[in-house]
């Protein structure tokens, strides 16, 4: 019977394009006769098959036994990745500094310490103009190594020379990972969280942000440290829902690669993910005209070759690229386009499933929802939700798993499956209860919809006016603001005083926006 468990040498095997399977077979036959060398043959079954078999593969290679299977496959493995780095070595710098590292060692080893060295000096050359300090500090490293045990007599003053180079670069590298590691922090509770939710939280993550920034001289920073830098700002002020400074961040992050083209190819991925935060804060701050020239200048990036270069910039460049898509129809309020547009992401969300993160997907899945909801498809809306209510890690997007069930709420009632509402807002309740998600607006509407079903039809508008009149009112606290940027509540509460589809409510607003 076919084992359906997903496999990593036959996930590894079918990643790669034509090319890269044609340089492994080159790459195997460099020992000569192969028609004996087994891992060749493993190679050959498991790149023509569909689904991962354990049994069908040893049937297709019958001098593997099974036994034998486990062994085979992982030496298959290591050779696709010492094949793949050959490959790859002449578009990633670091590869081949680290290569150069190694043939220095080799000539340590045999005792040629003056050629060493004379190695280790250009690799720690090119390592300082690429901007790769932590390999320049591993080579230095290594010349400390050498100069304590052998006398070489290269160059005066070598070891006051070096020390100072160690120390000057070590002051770098430490800055940088402070910078660094504040940003994945800020990233880290973004994923758990969202958006700062009362003046507790914006009070804890001023305090947290202002004691971990270490101090700068900003005019002799690193590209690197200016990169963390601005990153560190964009997540700080993206989590205290300040978006004009995340947008200035967002904008110099990118501005920076663009004053050092140089960069670009070696750092695609925070090249891609500058572009990302800037087209998100256009989009918060709804200016439209600037994000539709942001979103242009990435739909020819998404086309560039020397930035999409592998299957990670493919997949991180479609993420937000159809993110960004699907936000300016919502500014436009052109749902019915939308949705068109799901298909062809569910297609590839399916291509790339291995490669995409369950965030990302509990996002798109939200996104689908609020466009089916805009275009009145209540059933649609209520299905995608319930894959993100039916997550298995309420953990991940807390803030995610509070909204798709009031939205999912407000589904239920707009469809006028009310035999279904008590029992949805209680549950919902006691969630959004456990996860100290409780804001006013939450509660606003929870008690609407709790006596939704003894309000009589000529009643309804008015009580979808006072609801209105009371989350207008909210949405100008900035302690209460947050459940807006995830619900467009007030122009759904409008589209019904005013007997009007959202679509065009939105569209009005889009107007006035323009």
């Amino acid at each position: 019977m076919a084992n359906s468990k997903t496999d990593p040498l036959f996930e590894l095997i079918k990643s790669l394009n034509k090319t890269e399977k044609r340089h492994f077979r080159l790459f195997a036959k460099r020992s000569g006769n192969t028609d004996n060398v087994k891992f060749i043959k493993l190679f050959d079954a498991m790149e023509s098959m569909r689904n991962y078999d354990d049994q069908a593969i040893l049937k297709k290679v019958k001098s593997i036994k099974k036994v034998q299977l486990s062994n085979q496959k992982a030496n298959l493995y290591k050779q696709i990745l010492a094949s793949l780095r050959q490959y790859h070595i002449g578009q990633n710098i670091d590869i081949q500094l680290r290569e150069q590292l190694d043939h220095a060692k080799v000539l340590y080893n045999k005792g040629f310490y003056k050629q060493a060295l004379k190695m280790l000096d250009k690799t720690k050359s090119v390592a300082a103009q690429n901007k790769h300090f932590t390999i320049a500090l591993e080579v230095m490293e290594f010349e400390k190594l050498i100069e304590s045990q052998y006398i070489t007599r290269s160059i005066e003053n070598r070891a006051e020379e070096l020390t100072n180079a160690v120390q000057e670069t070590i002051e770098i590298v430490s800055s940088a990972h402070k910078l660094s590691n504040l940003t994945l922090n800020l990233y880290s509770l973004y994923l758990k969280k969202g958006y700062a939710q009362d003046e507790s939280d914006f009070q804890r993550i001023r305090a947290y942000f202002k004691e971990n920034l270490p101090e700068l001289d900003w005019d002799n920073l690193t590209f690197y440290e200016r990169l963390y830098f601005h990153q560190a700002h964009v997540w700080y002020n993206k989590i205290l829902q300040d978006f004009p400074s995340v947008y200035k961040h967002a904008l110099a992050w990118v501005e920076l690669f663009k004053q050092n083209p140089e960069m670009v190819q070696k750092q695609q991925v925070h090249f891609i993910k500058g572009y990302s935060n800037l087209l998100d804060a256009l989009f918060q701050l709804q200016y439209y005209t600037k994000f539709c020239e942001v979103l242009a200048e990435v739909e020819t990036l998404s086309k560039d070759k020397n930035i999409v270069t592998d299957l990670n910039t493919e997949v991180l460049i479609f993420k937000f690229l159809y993110i960004s898509k699907i936000n300016k129809y919502f500014m436009e309020g052109n749902f019915k386009q939308g949705v068109k547009l799901i298909p062809e992401i569910l297609e590839k969300l399916e291509l790339y499933k291995e490669q995409i993160d369950p965030e990302r997907v509990l996002m798109m899945y939200y996104k689908f929802a609020s466009l089916y909801f805009g275009n009145a498809d209540y059933r649609k809306t209520i299905f995608y939700l319930n894959k993100i209510i039916y997550f298995k890690d309420v953990k991940l997007r807390e803030d995610i798993h509070c909204f798709a069930r009031i939205l999912s709420l407000i589904a239920h009632f707009e469809d006028g499956q009310d035999y279904q509402l008590e029992y949805q807002i209680k549950s919902t309740f006691q969630f959004i209860g456990k996860m100290n998600e409780q804001q006013q607006v939450q509660k606003e509407i929870f008690q609407f919809l709790r006596k939704s079903g003894k309000i009589t039809p000529d009643e309804l508008k008015s009580e979808f006016k006072g609801l209105y009149n009371r989350l207008e009112r909210l949405n100008e606290d900035p302690s209460e603001r947050r459940p807006f940027l995830y619900l467009d509540i007030l122009s759904y509460l409008k589209s019904r005083i005013e007997n009007r589809p959202v679509d065009e409510v939105v569209q009005e607003k889009f107007r006035t926006l323009k």
